[in-house]
């Protein structure tokens, strides 16, 4: 029986998501020993639903830890926060008047401590390896995954080594830095980092924190959905758009709406899951397209989408059977589409999205114009960071008031 420690957690073991195999969660793992795919964390959910109840949910604390019945840290004084989670589920109007669609909602990752969901994993990733003895993390980023771990290394007093593609955004390069991480800049993309990581972990002392290769970043993700499901009074909405790369946050959520089914929380009611990708690196959308399990690395992946430049995903047969086994579908956005449509959020409602963000919009329009979702529909979009991440993409010509005219222009 699994014992409730002083944080509520009731997780009971690893599981791997592919063959099945049973491990000890106590123990440190990456993936799966037996066949090399994703693990997953599993809990005592009768349990957990004995004090996890909506009544206990009301004086608990705005972070994703408010759900700690299901999150793997055991022990309170392993927590690792910056105060994650609990982002706003924004109603637009302006937007859903604009493409005909009777509801529509953003739920905003900006508003994370380090600007993107990235926050959430790392927190829950970085607690749990602290609490099972890690002394040091390495990992690949396009950019924000990297800002958040070397933020929650620094948080914990750990070190952390970081690589990243050296065409990463400035300020992804610059906000690792800043926290002590060691950043390294790497002549390819982020699984040429991955490669890097993997290949020195053992000799440098690393824990290997790549996007689903632990089971622990998951368990931050899933607080997506967690949070979805509340703020929606436990319910779900008809259609979730969500920017896919290596996928962890669309494979969390849909982890979570099961674990709500079980507790009682909800019932078997899913919304369709879309995955949108950039044009130029879409290895799911093709792999959706073609009926396939697997995905096939893409090949010469470009997009200024640095989030979805991620030609090759181990959780691409999670985030295939999210999508198939709820009825949903796969999307391509252009960076030029996602670049106006980001523009368009802002200039609109306020909410300044990244372009990954932004290209769950431009996938909205295309699925209202060939009749996938309906203008019936209640459609959530995931904004997965804030557009400050991506000055560089922005361009507006400013006019210039001649020296000592300000106050006589403003008159």
């Amino acid at each position: 029986m699994t014992v409730v420690n002083d944080t509520g957690s009731t997780i009971s073991h690893l599981e791997c998501t592919y063959c099945g195999q049973i491990y000890d969660a106590d123990k440190i793992y990456n993936t799966c020993p037996a066949c090399g795919k994703v693990l997953y964390a599993r809990y005592n959910l009768a349990e957990a639903a004995s004090s996890l109840t909506k009544e206990a949910l009301v004086g608990r604390e705005p972070t994703m830890w408010r759900y700690r019945e299901i999150l793997p840290v055991k022990s309170r004084a392993n927590i690792v926060s910056l105060g994650e989670g609990f982002t706003p589920l924004l109603a637009t109007p302006r937007l859903a008047q604009k493409v005909g669609l009777k509801q529509l909602w953003v739920k905003d990752e900006a508003q994370n401590p380090t600007g993107s969901f990235k926050a959430r994993g790392m927190a829950a990733a970085v607690s749990k390896a602290k609490e099972l003895g890690v002394t040091a993390f390495g990992a690949p980023s396009a950019g924000n995954a990297g800002g958040a771990l070397a933020a929650y290394a620094a948080r914990a007093g750990l070190p952390a080594a970081i690589f990243m593609p050296d065409d990463a955004p400035l300020i992804n390069k610059l906000e690792s830095a800043a926290a002590g991480a060691q950043v390294y800049l790497v002549r390819g993309l982020i699984n040429d980092a991955g490669r890097i990581v993997r290949d020195n972990a053992a000799k440098f002392g690393w824990f290997d924190l790549s996007t689903l290769k632990e089971p622990y970043r998951a368990e931050g993700k899933k607080t997506l959905g967690l949070e979805l499901a509340e703020q929606l009074g436990w319910r779900l909405p008809d259609v979730v758009i969500y920017p896919a790369g290596g996928g962890t946050g669309l494979v969390g959520m849909w982890k979570a709406f099961a674990e709500l089914e079980e507790m009682g929380w909800i019932g078997s009611k899913r919304p369709k899951m879309v995955v949108v990708q950039a044009e130029g690196c879409a290895p799911i959308v093709r792999a959706y397209d073609e009926g396939t399990e697997f995905a096939r690395p893409w090949e010469n992946a470009q997009t200024e989408s640095s989030g979805l430049r991620v030609p090759v995903a181990i959780g691409d047969y999670l985030m295939l059977r999210a999508v198939r086994e709820s009825g949903g579908t796969a999307v391509v956005a252009s960076d030029t589409d996602s670049i106006a449509a980001e523009i368009e959020m802002t200039t609109s409602e306020g909410i300044f999205a990244a372009p990954e963000g932004a290209a769950t919009y431009v996938a909205l329009k295309k699925l209202l114009a060939n009749g996938f979702i309906k203008s019936d529909d209640e459609v959530v979009l995931f904004n997965t960071g804030s557009g400050l991440k991506y000055p560089e993409l922005l361009h507006f010509d400013f006019p210039i008031l001649p020296k000592n005219q300000g106050e006589l222009f403003l008159n």
